[in-house]
């Protein structure tokens, strides 16, 4: 089972809050199980559920953070693939340095407020 934590990846600046992001981006860490799931089927994944077809603010940019080359070459795989089926899209690809966790308002808020 993976964990999701809600928070702000991206920027140079530290602690970064919803108020004051600074040059931050709103993100989700995922910690998973690569016995369970992998990299490659989360990017797939976030391929499948979001076209990226617009260009974003750097707070709601669409970003994949990558921790080691395997990963990064997967998630321009990935890209490459939205590429094909939308043309023009709009994904950064970036490794991965700092998270910071949102404030608890934020974690899980659509079950927060009922939506869920």
């Amino acid at each position: 089972m993976a964990k999701v934590i809600v928070g702000y990846s991206g920027g140079l600046k530290p602690n970064p809050t919803y108020r004051n992001m600074f040059d931050a981006t709103e993100s989700v860490w995922i910690e998973f199980d690569p016995d369970t799931i992998s990299f490659e089927d989360l990017v797939v994944e976030l391929a499948r559920m979001h076209t990226p077809t617009r260009q974003a603010s750097r707070q709601y940019r669409s970003v994949i953070f990558y921790g080691d080359k395997e990963q990064k070459i997967l998630a321009e795989d990935a890209v490459r693939g939205m590429r094909q089926q939308f043309g023009s899209i709009f994904v950064d690809i970036e490794p991965w340095s700092r998270f910071y966790r949102a404030e608890e308002y934020h974690q899980d808020y659509y079950e927060k407020q009922g939506m869920k």
